[in-house]
């Protein structure tokens, strides 16, 4: 039998704090070149990952229903079916968010209305939103 190799990676980043968040900066392409902080708005990907969180505890049976999910991590029902709306958002709307690219001036409240659930029409329904 062989041993089990251990793996260790490396990403260099900084987190830069700043009042009221955590910012982080990712790292340089050359020597030349500067760290370029994420433009990510924290309250839209916060808002993402919880989705997500959500979603997979739902999938793993963890909870039976949302309303029993709800009473769990203590908040409100139609919050939480709100934000895991945000789950069936197209994949290109994700990365936007993840990147930082605004679609829309309003942010997490336009995403916490309803929106199409085809993902052509999404990215037209939240530009006309802004």
């Amino acid at each position: 039998m062989s041993e089990a190799a251990s793996i260790t990676v490396r990403v260099p980043l900084a987190i830069r704090r700043r009042p009221g968040r955590k910012t982080v900066v990712t790292p340089v392409r050359d020597s030349a070149d500067a760290a370029l902080p994420t433009r990510a708005d924290p309250v839209l990907v916060k808002a993402l990952a919880r989705a997500f969180r959500y979603q997979r505890l739902l999938e793993k049976g963890r909870y039976a229903s949302i309303s029993e999910m709800a009473a769990a991590e203590r908040i409100d029902r139609g919050y939480l079916g709100r934000v895991l709306q945000l789950t069936l958002l197209a994949p290109d709307i994700v990365e936007a968010i993840l990147d930082g690219r605004p679609l829309t001036d309003r942010g997490l409240p336009a995403l916490m209305e309803s929106f199409p659930l085809e993902w052509d029409a999404q990215c037209s329904a939240l530009s006309d939103s802004a």
